[in-house]
């Protein structure tokens, strides 16, 4: 068993990084400031997968009787998933790919204290040390970023970008002890169709309001084409196996 949960652990790893490096690449090869696009491709696979599982369900466990009951809790989770998505992948357009997932480690302590309130979660002093270290790491890797950027010229940008990973991290958290609450009390099925359905609602509006001039001019690229295919396939996977570990 433990070898198992380290080694889906490992493959989360490689999907996260997957995801992080199309977006790099997207952003600074091509220009693609395209994040909500990213994001709806993902929630589109989640819809046709997840959400058609449960509307082909029967009993309490179907789709419509799942959004008579929880409809507006599954919304503004389905929301937060939507923002926390599109802000990480927005702050790659101010910040590096390294600050990004060092950075992205900030939703650890965000997951142990709503862990602690919401979960009934309790924890070691060893944790409470871990945590610390974590949160120094970041404080010095937000001023590092500083000081490189002001050296080239873009301090306000890496700040920006760094204060976007942060929030990101944040809304992560939220989302990640309602996933852990729902796939232990419920199903992953269920969290998974319900943020699929609210995700490409969201994200969709987002989308036509937000980037339609940008998707206009997607240039027609099969290197383009294929690293928003590799987001959405890495996105999707990771969605998918996050529920189980």
């Amino acid at each position: 068993n433990l070898l198992k949960k380290v080694a889906l652990g490992q493959m989360l790893s490689v999907l996260i990084c997957g995801t992080a490096i199309t977006s790099q690449y997207l952003a600074d090869d091509y220009k693609m400031n395209t994040p909500m696009l990213q994001s709806f491709l993902n929630y589109l696979l989640l819809f046709l997968v997840y959400t058609t599982m449960l509307a082909l369900r029967k009993g309490d466990d179907n789709l419509v009787k799942i959004l008579k009951k929880k409809w507006w809790k599954y919304m503004l989770l389905g929301l937060v998933d939507v923002e926390a998505n599109y802000i990480i992948v927005k702050a790659y357009q101010y910040t590096t790919l390294t600050s990004v997932q060092l950075l992205d480690c900030f939703v650890i302590p965000v997951v142990m204290i709503l862990s602690w309130f919401i979960l009934r979660s309790r924890y070691k002093v060893i944790h409470f040390v871990a945590v610390i270290i974590c949160l120094l790491g970041v404080t010095a890797m937000v001023g590092a970023d500083v000081l490189a950027g002001r050296q080239q010229g873009a301090g306000n940008n890496q700040l920006l970008g760094d204060s976007l990973v942060l929030i990101a991290a944040t809304l992560y958290g939220i989302v990640n002890v309602y996933e852990e609450y729902i796939v232990k009390n419920l199903s992953r099925v269920e969290f998974l169709g319900m943020v699929g359905l609210f995700g490409i609602i969201f994200s969709g509006i987002q989308l036509a309001i937000l980037e339609h001039k940008e998707v206009s001019h997607i240039p027609g690229s099969w290197t383009v084409a294929l690293l928003f295919i590799a987001f959405a396939l890495c996105m999707f996977s990771l969605y998918s196996f996050m529920p189980i570990v």
